[in-house]
């Protein structure tokens, strides 16, 4: 029989062979192997429905569990153009950023996960054209904290502008404009310098800031995101991220 036709041993599903080899449940066996515990030649492999070969290596890190893995929650430096917004199968268009722009992952961080990508909330929406901190959750908590109670969670931004401001038109970005034909809670607005106004305010909607501006004569020119509660971007550059630590809180 030539090569091109000898029958073709695909192996058996990784799962399948940790449940034999630990004498587990599958189910503890595709936890295994998802969290990140299962290596095959070497390489660590989170696909349970793999395929191994019996001549290949397969083992079990040393300290790997069978619990379900904790949520996970990503804080990104958005780089201004960069669409925050999670496909319709959950996945954030962040995924194209995993592999070379995770920080600080010696500091406490999480190993990556693929797993991480999946079921996320994007809590903290930003325009595409604004940078600065936007942060994902598969966790209820945060979601909870910072889309069900977003008008207890300040955030602040530095807006670059341009144009003339109108009289009076300082006051009225503190207290006094509408948005949705609903009058705005008022907040803290400040100039830093004469083209460069910051922003502290809590609900913020895609587009608040922006009409606001346009209410009193001026045009964004630059917008980014500093601190979400009381979180700052701080420490990560532009198109970084990271994971939320055990001990922060928003």
């Amino acid at each position: 029989m030539s090569d091109h036709t000898k029958p073709v041993d695909d192996g058996i599903r990784l799962a399948k062979r940790i449940a034999a080899q630990l004498g587990c449940s599958r189910a503890e066996a595709e936890r295994y192997i998802a969290g990140g515990g299962v290596s095959v030649d070497g390489e660590m492999v989170e696909d349970p429905a793999s395929r191994v070969l019996p001549s290949q290596e397969v083992r079990v890190k040393p300290g790997a569990s069978a619990e379900e893995a904790p949520p996970v929650t990503i804080l990104l430096h958005k780089p201004a153009g960069f669409n925050s917004g999670v496909g319709a199968r959950g996945e954030p268009s962040l995924a194209c950023l995993v592999a070379e722009k995770h920080a600080a992952q010696s500091h406490g961080q999480p190993r990556f996960l693929k797993r991480h990508l999946s079921k996320l909330t994007l809590c903290t929406p930003l325009e595409t054209d604004a940078s600065g901190l936007v942060i994902y959750s598969q966790d209820f908590r945060v979601v909870r904290k910072l889309v069900d109670d977003a008008a207890k969670v300040e955030q602040e931004y530095i807006v670059e502008v341009a144009g003339t401001i109108k009289e009076g038109g300082l006051a009225l970005l503190n207290h006094g404009l509408k948005f949705s034909g609903k009058p705005i809670a008022p907040m803290k607005v400040s100039w830093q310098n004469e083209h460069r106004l910051r922003f502290a305010l809590k609900d913020v909607k895609p587009g608040l800031i922006d009409h606001m501006c346009g209410q009193v004569g001026l045009e964004i020119v630059e917008m980014r995101r500093l601190r979400v509660g009381r979180l700052p971007l701080a420490g990560l550059a532009v198109g970084e991220w990271r994971y939320l630590l055990d001990y922060e809180r928003f």
